[in-house]
């Protein structure tokens, strides 16, 4: 549909550069942005917390005492100086978010989650922005579309907005439904309770947005598949079943001028494509970096990100060793991690001294650093949702080797040297074997340097932009107006009306 004239309000817990914890925070931000080059009026609303700076980010009050359920809150409005950044509507309440020190991690998370849907929902009723559509996301935003569809169902501004609901990941907040009680099951259709009422908890958003959203969409075409199974739907796998019909997936993006080894002030020697050789200097980098012995014939292995099992960690430390043993290879990781595998890598660093590397805790910089210096990134993961790791890894030459899943499966292509395709090596069954020969091949094709560098350039030559992504949803955005219009027969939403 044409974008022009089409209002999207993307509701969100986190959004950079404001609040940043995860991928959910740079989805909201990157694809906003994109949405926005198209003509699309595009705008987020999200809380505000106490780590955002007025000062860096000045605002405006928009709304002041906006009242829901006895809470009072006030909508402040940042307007970047920028035309191409998104406007952002920050909800404010001392309790519930300035006076936390983090995004994530209460007790009452269920609380600050059901305030933020149901006051996203009563400033729009105010009018002073009326969506075509209301963009939810995971878990935090599902009670979003419960209340517009029961609640609010008879507004009549409201009940023409068309819901889409985006799921990152399926956590389910801070009950565990997996094990619940038949006493503590949740249908998903029984009216929400109130805020302070203790059931809340037990009241399953992400199902309810699931159910009452018009239209859902995972972030992987993989992923919206393997929802449906009893493997990989948390529990949920049946109603995935259900409503297949609603479900569809759309791969992550990436900002190609935020991640451009060209011009990357963060790592140590700028180089492109057409200008490979100036990636060594990275590699030595990386090597001083982690205490490495400086030789940059040697295959170079990396992993970032969280070291837990959805990740593949297992698998790494079931063959590291194997892996040091038999190949003259470096191996470097980082990411915060729990205490048992802390304790295996940090006794891994000590048996081989220059040739492995830890930073076991959170760094924003460092991956920028691994994903240029590095030659090949290891990503194993059980499971995979997004898998933007392996979009940034490629996009800087640092080879993938991954499990077919989710959104690895969707973004890395099976290396084949006959046919001359591939981005990576990938592998299917979750074992230590099957992601053992992988890796194996993955170090005799880097001694064949001719097709090693044809296979970083072909990885470097990647489309994965936001631009791309933006146009997939415009499409699934024309997809639930016109599942809204149909449900609302003969009073269609202005958007739908622009698109005739």
């Amino acid at each position: 549909m044409p974008a022009k004239g089409l209002r999207v309000l993307f509701v969100s817990a986190e959004v950079a550069p404001f609040s940043t914890v995860g991928g959910l925070a740079q989805v909201a931000y990157f694809l906003s942005r994109a949405l926005k080059t198209t003509g699309a009026d595009v705008r987020l609303f999200t809380p505000k917390y106490g780590l955002i700076d007025e000062k860096k980010f000045p605002m405006e009050m928009a709304y002041e005492g906006l009242t829901t359920e006895n809470l009072s809150s006030n909508v402040k409005i940042y307007k970047p100086t920028k035309t191409t950044e998104p406007t952002v509507y920050f909800l404010e309440n001392m309790e519930y978010y300035e006076k936390r020190a983090n995004v994530y991690g209460y007790n009452d998370d269920h609380v600050r989650f059901a305030l933020l849907s149901k006051a996203a929902l009563e400033f729009v009723k105010t009018g002073a922005f009326v969506p075509d559509v209301i963009h939810i996301n995971d878990w935090h935003t599902g009670y979003l579309a419960n209340y517009l569809r029961t609640q609010y169902n008879d507004d009549q501004i409201l009940k023409k907005i068309a819901v889409l609901f985006s799921i990152h990941n399926l956590h389910q907040g801070n009950f565990d439904f997996a094990h619940a009680s038949e006493m503590d099951f949740d249908d998903g259709k029984s009216p929400l309770v109130t805020f302070f009422d203790d059931r809340l908890v037990k009241q399953n958003a992400l199902k309810r947005g699931v159910i009452y959203s018009d239209l859902i969409n995972t972030v992987s075409e993989t992923y919206a598949r393997e929802i449906t199974t009893e493997e990989f739907g948390r529990g949920l796998h049946n109603l995935f079943r259900e409503l297949r019909g609603k479900i569809s997936g759309v791969l992550n993006g990436l900002d190609y001028k935020e991640f451009n080894p060209a011009t990357d002030k963060i790592i140590a020697k700028p180089y492109s494509v057409s200008n490979l050789k100036s990636r060594v200097e990275n590699k030595k980098d990386l090597q001083k970096e982690f205490g490495l012995k400086a030789n940059t014939d040697i295959p170079l292995i990396c992993f970032w990100g969280r070291l837990d099992g959805q990740k593949g960690i297992d698998l790494i430390k079931d063959t590291i060793r194997f892996i040091l043993d038999e190949f003259e290879i470096q191996f470097v990781i980082q990411g915060p991690a729990e205490q048992y595998y802390k304790d295996f890598f940090l006794q891994l660093e000590k048996d081989y001294p220059g040739r492995v590397g830890t930073h076991l805790m959170y760094d924003p910089l460092l991956p920028r650093k691994e994903a240029a210096g590095a030659d090949v990134l290891l990503q194993p993961s059980y499971y995979e949702p997004g898998g933007i790791v392996v979009i940034e890894s490629m996009r800087y030459g640092c080879i993938p080797v991954v499990r077919e899943t989710g959104g690895l499966a969707d973004s890395v292509t099976g290396y084949d040297m006959v046919r001359n395709v591939g981005t990576g090596f990938s592998f299917k069954d979750y074992n230590a074997m099957s992601f053992l020969v992988a890796v194996v091949r993955a170090l005799e094709l880097y001694k064949n340097k001719r097709e090693w560098e044809k296979l970083v350039k072909r990885s470097m030559s990647q489309n994965f932009s936001w631009d791309t992504v933006a146009k997939k949803y415009l499409d699934l955005y024309s997809r639930v107006i016109k599942f809204r219009y149909e449900a609302l027969l003969p009073n269609p939403p202005t958007a739908f009306r622009q698109m005739m």
